[in-house]
């Protein structure tokens, strides 16, 4: 196993409880589990509102959510169920959230319902919209902690985790596939590759199609000063952008409690720029060389700039926001130092994967497209990559 994420623990986690006999060892590039998507997200526990029917997002985010729930209650970590609002400011949001609508109660969300403004009053007083869709299995967890435990099941079950160990290439060589990293080098008889931001690179280096890349995308986050966090309860979001996979910026309570406003989706230069000016050339210029990157820019360019414009300017960011919190001020929030990158595919010919993406190779399970809401999945998800490495066994 290739990746300590949420899914890539998960993964493994279940691969060895189905084969006890088998050695399953994670190798994973940074000294700490869950570093990247998984550890820095909003937290939330997606309910599978936005999802295509009979895609892999609406099949495995409820049946995922259901399980995760089951599991943090097993293992104590803390999963508050605080529900969630998706709130229509304007006449011509209520097709788009007829369509969420529709989707959710198509995927089977549990309690999905219709709210009125006086019914969105009484379960977030500060919110304010024409219409509103509630979502009471929406919920927040520490996907850190519920790694961390993913990963106690496992070295408990006899599997293995080595931080610190960075693949660096893999090659097959009969029935056998020989992975090269920091520590040396470990012969395997089949692999998974959960390697989020550095997926593409991996499955290249596997002999698989370069198609979609990878292109990071980078979300920042203010935060609602201590004394105003009663403008929110809950999880307060907006309709989203049905042409882009990112859910707008919204308005969470953490699991520490606090609220977080976000996150933006800024195209950044490196896979890990969870510092704004940081740039990894090579992570750039494969961004830039890549035609669906370019292809993408040229349709979203309107949506790049106000991107831009959120991440300059906290007065934007504020507005952005204050048109489902009419009370938000820019005196209310001030700057948060968490922030996430996604790692979002792109296919050659511009589009933004808006599905997982899990292929196969000779050896081996390449999970090449992860984004939310696979933390809430990750156990659901762990079943679908074991059974398609037991396939090619």
């Amino acid at each position: 196993m290739v990746g300590g994420g949420i899914v890539g623990i998960a993964a493994a986690r279940e691969l060895r409880l189905r084969h006890p006999d088998s050695s399953v060892v994670v190798l994973e590039r940074e000294r700490e589990l869950a570093t990247h998507q998984s550890g820095h997200s909003s937290g939330v526990i997606h309910a599978g509102i936005y999802y295509a029917p009979g895609s892999l997002k609406a099949k495995l985010c409820v049946e995922g959510a259901r399980r995760l729930y089951e599991y943090c209650a097993e293992h104590g970590v803390d999963a508050r169920r605080d529900g969630k609002v998706i709130v229509a400011t304007d006449p011509s949001e209520i097709s788009r959230l007829d369509e969420l609508e529709r989707r959710g109660l198509a995927n089977g969300v549990p309690g999905l319902r219709r709210i009125d403004p006086g019914e969105l009053r009484e379960i977030e007083p500060h919110a304010a919209g024409i219409a509103a869709l509630h979502s009471p299995a929406t919920g927040v967890v520490d996907y850190r902690a519920v790694t961390r435990a993913m990963a106690a099941d496992l070295e408990s079950a006899g599997g293995t985790i080595v931080t610190g160990c960075q693949v660096t290439a893999l090659s097959a060589s009969g029935s056998a596939v020989s992975i090269e990293h920091s520590g040396g080098r470990t012969e395997a008889g089949r692999v998974v590759l959960c390697a989020g931001p550095w997926a593409d690179r991996l499955a290249v280096a596997d002999g698989a199609d370069p198609d979609p890349r990878v292109v990071p995308f980078r979300g920042a986050y203010l935060r609602l000063k201590p004394e105003r966090s009663d403008l929110v309860r809950a999880n307060i979001y907006p309709v989203p952008d049905p042409d882009l996979p990112f859910l707008g910026m919204h308005l969470t309570r953490n699991p520490a409690g606090e609220v977080l406003l976000g996150p933006t989706a800024l195209f950044v230069g490196a896979r890990d720029a969870y510092r704004l000016r940081r740039v990894v050339p090579r992570d750039l210029a494969e961004s830039l060389a890549w035609p669906g990157t370019r292809r993408m820019m040229r349709r979203f360019w309107r949506t790049g700039i106000t991107e831009m414009r959120h991440a300059i300017s906290m007065r934007s960011f504020v507005d952005e926001c204050r048109r489902y919190v009419p009370e938000l001020r820019l005196s209310d929030v001030e700057r948060s130092e968490h922030s996430g990158v996604r790692a979002q595919a792109i296919a050659r010919d511009g589009s933004l994967i808006d599905d997982f993406v899990v292929s196969e190779t000779e050896h081996a399970v390449h999970v090449r497209n992860a984004p939310s809401p696979a933390a809430t999945s990750s156990l659901a998800l762990a079943e679908l990559i074991a059974d398609r490495l037991d396939a090619i066994a």
